[in-house]
C-alpha cells in the first residue's frame, strides 16, 4: 500500500507594500517532530537564498487547528502562508517527479503549491491487542482517515475501519469505541498512542508523504528573487524532512520499546495483506483518474 498524505497545508494573507514581509506557517506538532524540523529548515533556507530580511512565524502544537484547517486557510488567503500537510522505491518516485500532475491539479483548483515532499515514516497498526496475522486482524476495529481509499483498503484486509478525528483516537481506544489506529513512530510518540495501544503490529502498510505547501496567493505577491528562494528552499527542506523522519523512525521505536512503553509485534502476513488490498487501490486510482500515475509508480524498480 502506498500512502499520499497532506500533513500540513498553507494559506496566505496580504500585506501593505511598505510592511516587512512576514510568512506564517502551521504544524500540528512540537519542535521535536520531523514535520516541524522540515519547516524550520525551510525558513532557514529561504533566508539563505533570498539574502534579504523575511520574518517567519511558525504556529506549532495545533495552535491554528488541524491539517484540514491549514489547507482551508491557505485556499482562502488567511492566517497561514506555508506548512507541511512516503524508503528506496518511495524516494525514486519523488525524485522522478511522478506526482507533478497531482501538484498541478491542486495548484489549479485550490491555488496551493506543493513545493517539496517530506515524510518517510513507515506506518504500522498500534492496538490494544497483538495482531500477528490476517486471522487476528479480522474484524479489528481500527481508526482510519476520511478519504474513501482508507476505509476500502482496511476493509479489504478484513478489518472494521471507522473514521475518527485524529485528536480523538486516544480517547476512542481508551473508551472501547475502537481497538486500534495506525501511524508512524513520530506520531505514536507525539500523541502517546502507546499508552492505549501498546502493541505495535508491524504491518508496514504505508510510507507517509508530507507535501510542503505554499499559498499561491502569497507566492504571486512575492518578488522574483523571493519566489526562486521559496521554490529552492521547498525542494531542499522536503528532502531534509525525508532524511530526518526516515532515519528517526527506527530510533524512536527502539527507545519506546526499551522504555517498556510499547512492544513491536511481528506481522507474518504482509504479502497476503498486500494481495488483498492491491486490487482496491488499483480500482480507486482508476476511479479518480490517477491510473496513469499509479502505473508509472509501480513501474519504477
Amino acid at each position: 500500500m502506498k500512502r499520499f498524505v497532506f500533513a500540513f497545508a498553507v494559506a496566505a494573507f496580504s500585506l501593505p507594500a511598505a510592511a516587512q514581509l512576514t510568512l506564517h506557517g502551521a504544524s500540528q506538532f512540537n519542535d521535536d517532530h520531523a514535520f516541524t524540523k522540515a519547516m524550520v529548515r525551510f525558513e532557514e533556507l529561504v533566508r539563505k537564498y533570498y539574502g534579504k530580511p523575511v520574518n517567519f512565524v511558525l504556529h506549532k502544537n495545533s495552535e491554528l487547528g488541524l491539517e484540514k484547517d491549514y489547507f482551508a486557510y491557505m485556499n482562502q488567503g488567511k492566517a497561514v502562508d506555508y506548512a507541511i500537510v512516503s524508503p528506496d522505491h518511495w524516494n525514486k518516485v519523488l525524485d522522478a517527479d511522478l506526482l507533478k500532475p497531482i501538484a498541478d491539479e491542486i495548484a489549479q483548483k485550490a491555488d496551493v503549491m506543493l513545493i517539496g515532499y517530506a515524510g518517510g515514516g513507515t506506518r504500522n497498526i498500534f492496538a490494544n491487542k497483538p495482531v500477528r496475522n490476517m486471522a487476528e486482524m479480522k474484524n479489528l476495529k481500527v481508526r482510519v482517515q476520511g478519504a474513501p481509499i482508507w476505509s476500502r483498503s482496511f476493509a479489504a484486509a478484513g478489518m472494521s475501519p471507522t473514521v475518527i478525528a485524529y485528536n480523538e483516537i486516544y480517547n476512542a481506544i481508551q473508551n472501547g469505541v475502537i481497538q486500534a489506529g495506525e501511524n508512524e513512530a513520530a506520531g505514536v510518540e507525539q500523541m502517546k498512542f502507546y499508552e492505549v495501544g501498546p502493541n505495535l503490529n508491524m504491518t508496514q502498510h504505508a510510507i507517509t508523504i508530507r507535501p510542503l505547501c505554499f499559498s499561491g496567493k502569497t507566492f504571486k505577491g512575492l518578488d522574483k528573487d523571493l519566489q526562486a528562494a521559496v521554490l529552492r528552499a521547498g525542494r531542499e527542506a522536503g528532502a531534509y524532512g525525508r532524511q530526518v523522519e526516515s532515519s528517526e523512525d527506527e530510533q524512536k521505536l527502539v527507545a519506546l520499546e526499551k522504555a517498556g512503553k510499547l512492544k513491536r509485534v511481528p506481522f507474518s502476513d504482509r504479502a497476503q495483506m498486500k494481495k488483498a488490498v492491491d486490487p482496491v487501490i488499483e480500482a480507486y486510482a482508476k476511479e479518480i483518474g490517477a491510473d496513469a500515475i499509479f502505473a508509472k509508480i509501480n513501474a519504477i524498480k
